[in-house]
Order: C-alpha cells, then structure tokens, then sequence
C-alpha cells in the first residue's frame, strides 16, 4: 500500500509540473532542466498536435529516457496517445486516452480524425492510402467545383442565365468565397477552445483537439 501511495505521490507531481510548465514557449522547453521529462513531453504533444508524429516520437523517447521509473508508465500511455491523433488512428487514440484515465474524444471528434486520415494520410502511411486520398482531393475538388457551377447557374436563371464558362468561372469565386468563410469560423472555434483550456486538463494531445 505505501509503495501504491508512493506511484501515485509522484504521478501527480509529474502532472503538476507539467501544468507549471504548459504555458512556456516551445524555445523555453526546450531549455528546461529542472523538470526536463515533463517538459519535452509537452513538446512531444504539442509535436502530435501538428501531426508531427517522427518528432512527438522522438521527443517522448527523450522524456521516458529522463524521467524516475515511477512517471515512465504515464509518460509511455501519453506517447501512446499522442502518436494515435498524430497518425489519425481513431480507435488507438480513443483507447489510449481512456488509458490515461481521461475523458475520451467524443464521436464528432474521431469521425473528423478518420476523415483527416482519409484525406491526408501521416507520412508512414502505406503508399496506397496515400494514392486514394489523392484520388478522394481530387473528387472533392470536381464535386465542390459542380456545386458551385450549379448554385451559379441557378443564381442567375432569374437574369437570362448565364454561359458554361462564366459559371464555371464565378462557381469557383463561390467556392472559395464559402471556404474562406468556413475556415474562418474555425479558427474562431480553435481559438475559443485553446483559450478555454484549463491548466488542470489533460495533455493537449490526448483531447484530440476540440475543433
């Protein structure tokens, strides 16, 4: 029981440095000594974050390599998670974060994870997945371009109409129009949800990103 007491003692010391530590600069981690495991094992997450997984690899290697054999367990099922969202491996990911103890993204984020995996495979990724999400961009971009042709071409039949270049013309404005519109609203959601995020919360990759 006392030596229960003592894992548990120093798993959460390990934690509470890394809330100490989550709001330093990627250059500051890196530079940390006193706490050094539990710092590039925020840079291995923030690594998975940007879908870096050679890198969010290399620098949890480096953590467990620092850390007491007491917080190697939690660091290890941290990497395991990180690796999963920076590979788009949904299923490891919810798996690996249950693991942790912590909340496990919801349907909404794993099906946008599978999507990603689908559509811009990691670089491991065997050769084929990647020729069919070349395949997949490729028929998203002629569906979005028919999409906008047709929202053209029914805008205007009130006008006389409009020729098959022109729409096709004016379609694509209107796709790009939509998107950037989309794409800022994200950024509006991402930002919202990196300022709600709480000191006291999981590690960043684990969350799986609530975008």
């Amino acid at each position: 029981m006392a030596k229960q007491r003592q894992v548990r003692i120093e798993q959460k010391s390990a934690l509470a440095q890394m809330q100490a530590l989550e709001t330093r600069s990627n250059e500051e981690l890196e530079r940390e000594t006193k706490m050094k495991a539990a710092a590039l094992a925020i840079l291995g997450a923030r690594a998975a974050e940007r879908y870096d997984a050679a890198a969010a690899r290399e620098y949890f290697r480096r953590a467990v390599a620092a850390s007491r054999p007491q917080e190697r367990m939690q660091l290890r099922r941290m990497a395991d998670a990180s690796l999963a969202l920076a590979e788009r491996r949904p299923d490891d990911l919810k798996a690996a974060v249950e693991r942790l103890g912590q909340q496990a993204p919801s349907s909404r984020q794993l099906f946008l994870l599978r999507v990603m995996g689908l559509l811009a495979p990691s670089q491991g990724a065997p050769r084929s997945h990647k020729v069919r999400a070349f395949a997949i961009v490729i028929a998203l971009v002629l569906g979005l371009l028919l999409i906008g042709f047709g929202l053209v071409k029914l805008i205007a039949l009130p006008l006389g109409g409009a020729g098959t270049g022109t729409s096709l013309i004016f379609g694509f404005v209107l796709i790009i129009a939509i998107l950037a519109v989309l794409a800022l609203v994200g950024r509006r959601r991402q930002a919202k949800a990196l300022a709600a995020r709480t000191p006291g919360g999981p590690p960043p990759a684990a969350k799986a990103k609530k975008k």
